[in-house]
């Protein structure tokens, strides 16, 4: 009995790979919904705040298919939907194997599902997707153990969308902690040139003085807290500064814990980490910083004001 125990994977590596295959679900989705021109756009608090059909899909997908798979991890996602039965078409059961195969970092092997948390973004820049700048888009799922980011999907679903006909459409990437991140290559801003990427929605006299305090040689303004982490791992942008609340837990959740399995940093403007735990307030009301070398370089050129303006929770 026990050889049959230890053979099969850990409950993190499981979540992951379901994860992963709910996340190429919730692509499919948002490509659906766009092709059909219908978006259903909803405003929620304003303007800059919308919700689509496709954010309310994703979300009913990811929710239903995870809490059928693993029922006792806590699940929060962005949307405030209404508790109805989820359509057959909508359940995902499918995991990927190649993730199953890779072994479980240590001091995460016995966790159980119920210490899991999952921040689930179903759809994170959705104004973007409403104007059509789809490279921004991103579906992401965190999962958070004791308050930590452990581990990430993210989904692009309109991944190479610029190159027309014929590309295939879409891509995931994927971390844990001490495994290392996956989906993508993994590439430094050349040079040590500083270019910064921030808010294209949601900017303020905060937000633009804080960039400009860090002396960038270049400003990149794009949709999206998951794009913008790509971003830094890609080698597009050295920083993503946010002075501003605004974001919230299911926006950094997924991206931080990609970040961090290579070795980057995600914290407030004071240099904290954010938790995630299952009843943490869900706004990142002290903002984002967040690099893949360097912090210390952005966290020491933070303006006082903005430390004034935005304490840490």
């Amino acid at each position: 009995m026990a050889g049959v125990m230890a053979s099969s994977p850990a409950v993190l590596m499981r979540l992951v790979a379901s994860a992963y295959s709910v996340a190429e679900k919730a692509g499919t989705i948002v490509r659906k919904v766009l092709q059909s021109g219908e978006l259903g756009i909803v405003e929620k608090t304003g303007a800059n705040d919308l919700q689509t059909l496709a954010d309310r899909l994703v979300q009913k997908s990811i929710c239903a298919s995870l809490s059928k798979n693993f029922p006792k991890v806590t699940i929060i996602g962005e949307e405030e939907l209404p508790a109805e039965a989820v359509e057959e078409d909508l359940i995902e059961n499918g995991h990927s194997s190649l993730i199953l195969q890779k072994s479980c970092p240590d001091q995460y092997i016995s966790l159980k599902e119920e210490e899991l948390v999952v921040w689930v973004d179903p759809l994170d820049g959705t104004k973007e997707y409403t104007e059509g700048l789809l490279d921004h888009v991103t579906v992401l799922i965190g999962i958070a153990y004791r308050g930590t980011a452990i581990a990430g999907v993210i989904n692009q679903p309109f991944y190479n969308y610029q190159i027309g006909a014929g590309a295939s459409l879409g891509r995931t990437l994927w971390g844990v902690l001490g495994l290392g991140a996956f989906g993508f290559q993994l590439q430094e801003v050349p040079d040590g040139k500083r270019i910064i990427t921030t808010t294209r929605s949601h900017s303020n006299k905060l937000v633009i003085d804080t960039v400009q305090a860090m002396e960038p040689h270049d400003v990149i303004r794009v949709g999206g807290a998951g794009n913008k982490i790509i971003q830094l791992v890609e080698g597009k942008a050295s920083a993503y500064v946010f002075a501003s609340p605004g974001c919230k837990k299911w926006d950094t959740c997924a991206p931080e814990a990609i970040l961090h399995a290579v070795g980057g940093k995600l914290t407030d403007m004071h240099g904290n980490a954010y938790r995630y735990d299952a009843n943490v307030k869900h706004m990142n009301s002290a903002g984002v910083l967040a690099t893949l070398k360097n912090h210390e370089y952005y966290l020491k050129r933070v303006p006082q004001a903005v430390l004034q303006a935005l304490p840490s929770d």
